[in-house]
């Protein structure tokens, strides 16, 4: 009889799904608690503040006028309305092939995501950094950042399809270091451009690892007890 992937790696599909179930467990407490930490930080006015206004003042003072365009361009590519529009082509594409699993995860992850995100600066309703001469202006609130957010999810999502199909270290650990690079690159991008401090893109970042986890690890148990059930 022939074998499937994991059992033919030694390890068998209960397993395998325990392992995955998990280490998205560890992942989310974690990006919950750094997400915690960092709030906390922010609400009280602690030392992370202090440090957020110093590195806002010192990208302004260091701006120039190339690095300038190719970060407004970046930025752009990452809003949370391109955020969207990619996730929307992804999500067609998965419904051309019927893999509705994998079209819910992408649907449930990334919109609920930005929906979620929005909920979020509605309360903190944290300022935006504010310059003499900005780079940027936006009306909308700072913390925590709607671009960051949006990336991490997209990208994750990027990095549990190359897990699902390959159990490579190589590949595995070259997916999460180009998604990491990327979502930092746009992290830089909106605190460069000024208009989020480094304890938002953090935060972003935590949220977008948590609720991206929390999708996987509910989605992947709801399909697992599903056949009992029926």
């Amino acid at each position: 009889m022939k074998r499937s992937p994991a059992e033919a790696a030694g390890r068998s599909p209960e397993a395998a799904l325990g392992w995955r179930l998990g280490i998205g467990a560890l992942l989310l407490v974690a990006a919950a608690w750094m997400f915690g930490a960092i709030a906390e930080d922010v609400v009280t006015g602690d030392r992370l503040t202090v440090l957020d206004a110093g590195l806002a003042d010192w990208l302004h003072r260091h701006a120039t006028p190339a690095l300038t365009r190719a970060m407004l361009v970046w930025t752009d590519l990452h809003s949370t309305i391109a955020i969207g529009a990619y996730t929307a082509v992804v999500a067609l594409a998965l419904a051309i092939e019927r893999r509705w699993r994998a079209l819910v995860l992408v649907a449930v992850a990334a919109g609920g995501g930005l929906a979620l995100n929005v909920l979020m600066k509605l309360a903190f309703h944290r300022a935006r950094p504010v310059f003499d001469q900005p780079l940027l202006t936006l009306a909308t609130y700072s913390f925590p950042s709607g671009h960051v957010a949006g990336s991490t999810i997209f990208y994750g999502l990027g990095v549990l399809w190359v897990f699902a199909r390959t159990r490579r270290p190589l590949w595995r650990a070259l997916a999460i270091v180009a998604a990491l690079l990327l979502i930092a690159t746009v992290a830089f991008s909106r605190m460069y451009l000024g208009v989020h401090y480094l304890s938002d893109v953090g935060a972003a970042f935590a949220e977008g690892v948590a609720w991206l986890m929390i999708c996987d690890v509910a989605l992947v148990a709801f399909w697992r007890d599903a056949p009992r059930r029926s």
